[in-house]
């Protein structure tokens, strides 16, 4: 189909969207629900504000309520300037923890400006550590109530229908992220295939999307301008959103988009990871870790009571697994199996019959009573703490291989040992064992490509939520 025919079919498709009745009504009342997640954010933003006013209070004596509800409207306009109140609408997946670095700025600059206003209109100033101790409180009371917000409006509003306009690799793509991250909130109600961009299109539209959809996506290998702004400015006058995805992989993982004025720009990381990276990412691994391994010492006795009444064996499971550049290292984890699992691998999987060199059974018989709980609750990776702090492993990274499966490994599959692998890391946050081995690849692609600390405490952050989901985990 050459580029003009696809612009006239793509404009009549945009058209036949604008003028099909069920549009308008569904996307007004998208708004209204977009509307309500707003007025839930500020309400938590307001909640959150009082009861660090609470806190601190309780904590320093002085309570300076006041103050604080003369503040109110600034604070409010403060996060609306920061953007805190827009991003959900512009981003198909809005989670919490990624506004958590805007969310702090705003915490720390409105509690700065507060104590200046105080001690400007009252003879006694706050103390810079109730300033600190305000930010603080506020900071993480309204992160919790922001994710609660958001949680329950997802649980109150349907789910925001997706209609794709052509067929390929991405559409896919995106159909199976819908499956993965239940917490995007979207459903795609229809994917128009390339052939009938040509054909009879209301009748397309009809079956494809018979109730009408809140936002329209092109899938498109080359994305021609024409056609972009044509649906566009059709989208515009329907109220839909519209957003395009270029063919997956085409932009490969790591790429970040710039402008130059009205000037697009992919820009791709092509240099090697630095050494002050890694050596604040060692720094990073000891003071998290060596902390971590010290207070976990009293549940780590405990689950290795648990595990020895459980079933005969040793507590722990030792493996050689396969370290940064291949080197092998001793792994130690809880044992989730029978003590001789690794005798019965064969009766369970053939590895030279493996199609992919991974395997995940999600009903292994060789798993105790007291490992599934383990291996659901990820108490099981506790002791790998100390391989954290020993160096073998980091705090996030690729999850750790079996030698004998890294020896089945393309060379195109390498390029995850170049980095140490992790208790945390890509794969445990977006979609752990529900990931099938080339989307494990892609996640862990783009985390090596585009490595970096900020990236690792997002990783901690949404471990928590991937723990306490248990999607995937078996």
């Amino acid at each position: 189909m050459s580029v003009r025919a696809s612009a006239d079919a793509l404009d009549v498709i945009a058209t036949r969207l604008v003028a099909h009745e069920t549009i308008k009504p569904r996307a007004s009342r998208r708004v209204a629900y977009e509307l309500w997640l707003r007025r839930l954010l500020a309400t938590a933003d307001v909640l959150g504000l009082g009861l660090a006013a609470v806190v601190t209070g309780l904590v320093e004596g002085e309570l300076r309520v006041i103050q604080l509800l003369l503040t109110l409207p600034l604070w409010v306009l403060g996060a609306k300037l920061a953007g805190l109140y827009d991003r959900d609408r512009r981003v198909m997946r809005a989670l919490t923890v990624d506004e958590l670095p805007h969310l702090w700025l705003w915490a720390a600059t409105g509690s700065i400006g507060l104590a200046l206003m105080v001690q400007w209109l009252t003879p006694r100033a706050p103390t810079v550590g109730s300033v600190a101790l305000f930010a603080c409180v506020l900071f993480a009371i309204v992160a919790l109530l922001r994710a609660v917000a958001r949680y329950g409006w997802r649980l109150a509003t349907p789910r925001e229908r997706v209609l794709l306009l052509g067929f390929g690799p991405s559409s896919r793509a995106l159909e199976r992220k819908l499956e993965l991250f239940p917490d995007m909130h979207a459903t795609t109600v229809g994917v128009v295939p390339d052939d009938e961009l040509i054909g009879d299109l209301a009748a397309a539209i009809e079956h494809h999307a018979p109730e009408g959809c809140d936002r329209v996506l092109l899938v498109q290998n080359a994305m021609h301008p024409q056609l972009v702004n044509e649906l566009l400015a059709h989208c515009r006058a329907a109220g839909m959103k519209f957003g395009v995805i270029p063919e997956h992989g085409s932009l490969g993982t790591a790429g970040q988009l710039d402008h130059v004025a009205d000037l697009p720009i992919v820009h791709y990381n092509t240099w090697s990871i630095s050494r002050s990276t890694l050596l604040v990412k060692r720094l990073m691994d000891l003071a998290v870790g060596l902390p971590l391994l010290v207070l976990a010492t009293p549940l780590l006795v405990a689950l290795a009571v648990v595990i020895k009444l459980d079933s005969p064996g040793p507590v722990f499971f030792v493996q050689r697994r396969a370290g940064r550049r291949g080197r092998p290292f001793r792994m130690v984890k809880f044992r989730t199996m029978v003590a001789d699992a690794e005798a019965q691998l064969a009766n369970v999987v053939a590895l030279d019959e493996l199609v992919e060199p991974v395997f995940k059974l999600r009903k292994d018989p060789r798993v105790t009573r007291v490992g599934s709980w383990m291996r659901r609750t990820s108490l099981d990776e506790l002791p790998q703490l100390i391989n954290v702090v020993a160096g073998s492993m980091s705090l996030v990274g690729p999850r750790p291989e079996q030698l004998d499966l890294v020896e089945r490994y393309r060379p195109e599959s390498r390029f995850r040992l170049e980095v140490k692998p992790g208790i945390s890391g890509p794969m445990q946050v977006y979609g752990r064992g529900e990931l099938q081995f080339d989307e494990r690849l892609a996640v862990e692609r783009d985390y090596i490509e585009d490595l970096s600390l900020r990236r690792d405490a997002r990783i901690l952050l949404l471990t928590v939520g991937a723990v306490l989901g248990r999607r995937g985990a078996y």
